[in-house]
């Protein structure tokens, strides 16, 4: 601790001594000066006008964005060859296999641009777009969707919040209704009311205005709804299927971790392969899971910084690349980006910790 200390004292004095050489003050005055460059994808409202305030919310909101994505879905295809890897099918389990054997020895960063050269190759252009009923349409410069639009969008967004915290509240309270009584209880639909009829019964009651939106062919491209850049789509597909690797080796060895006797328990009883692995073996495989788990959640926001190699507007590339270069504010903006991953990290163990201790096993 005392050498530590000592670094950091003579750390602080040097770049004391630097920046007073300079003729340089260390302050965060500059967040308010005109950024004076544009970003192609941002999910609140930017122009280049805006000051540098605004081009860190969009590299904060932009890295969540691919977060929260690449972590959904190499979770759910994670679970998946996890699973597959035990399955009795020797074709199903080689596969599974051979798809951990060869994606986990690839570059994340080659995952990545592979996948970009494929969007950007393979896909027709926006006149000659892959149409999907009209309403969405696949191209070269992304996947346009239909969108919801409201005149009040802070307020629906806070409503959606709650809802999704409700829902997950009353999913909560079923599961562990059925579990203390036996009883088959629909968990699943009254989940899904609350989720989807609180948003409905708040905009019946506000009076708001929601409206949809849809992408059509202008020019040569398209305008309206949703776009999902293929800097984005390519960032996320490549980061899940690379991840999801890692995540299906970790569920397989939870799995495994699990005593044979409780899966022979479990068939003595009458319980199916399904209900087994449902009832049984997941929830004890769970608490061997998580801690690892959410170690490679954390590789996945930090390998989000990867998106500087095709373009993808992320903190790094925006704030810490551009910013950087026009402001010269490097050790505040260091500093800053630093503290942003910090405490989404923090946050995620936070999240997994607490997931952990209500799935804990309550001993009397």
């Amino acid at each position: 601790m005392l050498a530590l200390a000592l670094l950091a004292y003579v750390a602080i004095g040097n770049v004391h001594d630097n920046l007073a050489a300079r003729g340089l003050n260390l302050g965060f005055d500059f967040l308010w000066q005109e950024a004076g460059f544009e970003i192609a994808f941002h999910l609140i409202p930017y122009t280049a006008s805006d000051n540098y305030w605004h081009v860190f919310l969009i590299g904060i909101t932009n890295t969540l964005l691919v977060t929260v994505l690449a972590i959904t879905l190499s979770t759910i295809l994670g679970f998946a060859v996890g699973i597959a890897q035990l399955s009795g099918n020797w074709a199903m389990s080689r596969a599974a296999r051979i798809y951990v054997e060869i994606v986990r020895n690839l570059p994340q960063l080659l995952h990545i641009l592979i996948w970009y050269n494929i969007f950007l190759t393979m896909f027709p252009a926006p006149r000659v777009a892959h149409s999907l009923g009209d309403v969405a349409y696949l191209s070269n410069r992304g996947i346009f969707l239909p969108a919801l639009t409201a005149d009040r969008p802070g307020l629906l967004m806070v409503v959606i919040l709650i809802a999704l915290a409700a829902a997950l509240a009353l999913f909560r309270s079923l599961t562990v209704y059925a579990e203390r009584t036996g009883r088959q209880v629909n968990i699943w639909l009254p989940a899904l009311a609350v989720l989807l009829g609180l948003p409905l019964l708040w905009v019946a009651l506000s009076g708001a205005q929601i409206t949809v939106s849809l992408p059509h062919l202008k020019g040569f491209n398209f305008v309206g709804g949703w776009v999902v850049v293929p800097e984005l789509a390519a960032l996320v597909l490549a980061m899940a299927i690379y991840n999801a690797a890692f995540i299906g080796e970790l569920v397989r060895a939870s799995i495994e971790s699990v005593n044979k006797g409780q899966r022979e328990a479990a068939a003595a009883i009458g319980f199916g392969w399904w209900r087994t692995l449902r009832f049984i073996v997941i929830p004890q495989a769970v608490r061997v899971l998580l801690p690892p788990l959410s170690n490679q959640y954390l590789n996945i926001l930090k390998g989000s910084s990867l998106a500087v190699a095709i373009g993808y507007p992320d903190l790094v590339s925006v704030f810490t690349g551009i910013s950087i270069n026009q402001s010269g504010r490097a050790i505040e903006i260091v500093a800053m980006t630093m503290a942003v991953y910090l405490a989404i990290s923090l946050l995620i163990g936070a999240l997994i910790n607490l997931f952990n201790h209500i799935t804990r096993i309550a001993e009397r």
